[in-house]
């Protein structure tokens, strides 16, 4: 059994959450997301709201893949309420000689030891601030599933090096270190 789909997802105050045309529509303070149930499995589970909340239940109990899109849709769901009430952010930062970000309009540029900048667009509904040095910056936005694939492109541009200790990465991220070629 799914224990992520178990329980409804609640809707918050200033948060509503409607059915409309093969998708559920969360409108919160800070926009409006649509999760879409018109997917490949999507037909194996029923999704309600009521008494404020979020509902979603398998159709066959006894399915495996039934209850594997029980759980998906419900934290799909559940993402975009947080998403609409607080937002999602993801901080990185940059190691290396030279090494450097700046953002102009909706233009990422970055300066990772290359021949030439890597520009960027960043995507719509998502926005980059830079931090304290030149070398951090935060991607912020309320589609979790954008801010993911946006700041995962980011860092495939110059992954971290385990011998030197260059490269871009997520804050927190742990590189184990492997020691050079010894003489």
């Amino acid at each position: 059994m799914s224990r992520a789909g178990k329980y409804p997802v609640k809707l918050q105050d200033g948060v509503s959450a409607e059915i409309k045309d093969g998708a559920v529509i969360v409108k919160g303070p800070k926009g409006e997301l649509k999760v879409v149930l018109d997917t490949k499995n999507a037909h194996l589970v029923d999704v309600e709201v009521k008494d404020g909340a979020v509902v979603v239940t398998p159709k066959d109990a006894e399915d495996k893949t039934s209850r594997a899109m029980w759980g998906t849709m419900t934290r799909n769901i559940k993402s975009a309420v947080m998403g609409v009430t607080n937002g999602f952010s993801k901080e990185m930062y940059m190691n290396g000689v030279g090494y450097k970000a700046s953002v102009a309009g909706n233009k990422l540029t970055l300066v990772v030891g290359f021949s030439h900048d890597v520009v960027m667009e960043i995507p719509a509904g998502l926005s980059v601030k830079m931090g304290e040095k030149p070398t951090e910056f935060i991607i912020s936005g309320i589609d979790k599933c954008a801010l993911g694939l946006f700041a995962d492109k980011i860092h495939k541009i110059r992954k971290a090096d385990p011998y030197k200790g260059k490269g871009i990465f997520y804050k927190g991220e742990n590189i184990r270190r492997k020691e050079g070629k010894k003489k």
